[in-house]
């Protein structure tokens, strides 16, 4: 039995990793932007990258050594399809910008050669193979950005051996601001920085701020997201590795924000807020860093976003 498809091509959507409170374990999928993964079959077993095109230049193509060739060597070690993998990845999401590059790119190509199985996977089997592709970048295994860039929206993962994957409902109204500022900075650099122990009281204030945000999202409690919009144990250990961070984050509040955090691991930003206050959070955040001469990428961007999607077949 054969799938019939020769080649592949899917769309990853970038995303929000950690979104303040829920520290590798809560993303929201951003699918203005993303990565597009062609796999083809060959008959050759194993896994080869052909080309890598787009924002993001000096990507290893050895696959051992890149996310997405990671993801799919891992999917051919399991499922043993009697044929190979060559891929060609475009990237549309910057290197080292806190807005899940590397996962895209591993959920990109664990979905456009789920197309050419004889027999499909389920998506959560593909997140466990894209899980394999995102610890080349990161160093550890976690799947805050790859959960929504497959599954979309706002996406809770309880557990890595055996993940269960929750889709979180935003209330309806609630836009999502984004500002990159132009520069790089190694998710492994800003998980080494932290410390690998929490203080009690901080353990306890950062428990209720994610219950809380969570049972804001089921019954639409915008004063209970508001109040519990806060990250109390990595943003205060990250926020030096981002210039004007507290500026930039005050300014949004004043503006109306919900909240506003690090995305992922930076040094892009985020902020919540109602659609009315949303234009006002942007430019506020963009000020901010526009007066000390830092360009910025951004957005503003629904939280219903759709997951990764296989948008061409051959």
């Amino acid at each position: 039995m054969s799938s019939g498809h020769h080649w592949a091509t899917a769309f990853a959507p970038a995303s929000v990793g950690n979104v303040a409170i829920g520290f590798d374990i809560l993303g929201f999928a951003v699918e203005a932007l993303g990565d597009r993964v062609t796999v083809s079959r060959t008959e050759a077993r194993g896994v080869t990258i052909t080309d890598i095109t787009g924002v993001a230049g000096g990507l290893p193509t050895d696959p051992a050594r890149n996310t997405a060739g990671r993801a799919l060597l891992a999917m051919q070690e399991a499922l043993q399809p009697g044929f190979g993998f060559a891929m060609r990845i475009d990237k549309g999401i910057a290197l080292g910008s806190g807005l899940g590059g590397s996962a895209a790119s591993a959920v990109g190509a664990v979905v456009a050669a789920n197309a050419l199985l004889p027999q499909p996977c389920s998506k959560l089997e593909l997140l466990k193979f894209a899980m394999q592709g995102e610890a080349v970048a990161s160093g550890s295994l976690h799947v805050d950005n790859i959960a929504p860039s497959l599954f979309g929206g706002l996406v809770l993962t309880v557990g890595i051996d055996h993940p269960r994957v929750k889709q979180i409902p935003v209330p309806e109204g609630i836009r999502a601001v984004i500002a990159h500022p132009q520069m790089f900075l190694s998710t492994r650099q800003a998980r080494a920085i932290l410390k690998r122990s929490v203080e009690l009281s901080d353990f306890v204030w950062q428990t209720a701020n994610l219950a809380g945000f969570i049972s804001g999202c089921y019954t639409n409690d915008l004063d209970m997201i508001r109040a519990s919009f806060e990250d109390v144990v990595i943003e205060p250990q990250r926020q030096a590795l981002i210039p004007r961070f507290q500026e930039v984050r005050m300014a949004a509040m004043r503006a109306g924000a919900l909240g506003c955090s690090i995305s992922g691991a930076g040094p892009a930003l985020f902020a919540w807020a109602l659609a009315k206050d949303a234009h006002g959070v942007l430019e506020a955040m963009r000020h901010e860093f526009t007066a000390a001469s830092i360009r910025i990428d951004e957005w503003l961007v629904d939280l219903k976003a759709q997951g990764a999607q296989v948008i061409e077949t051959g």
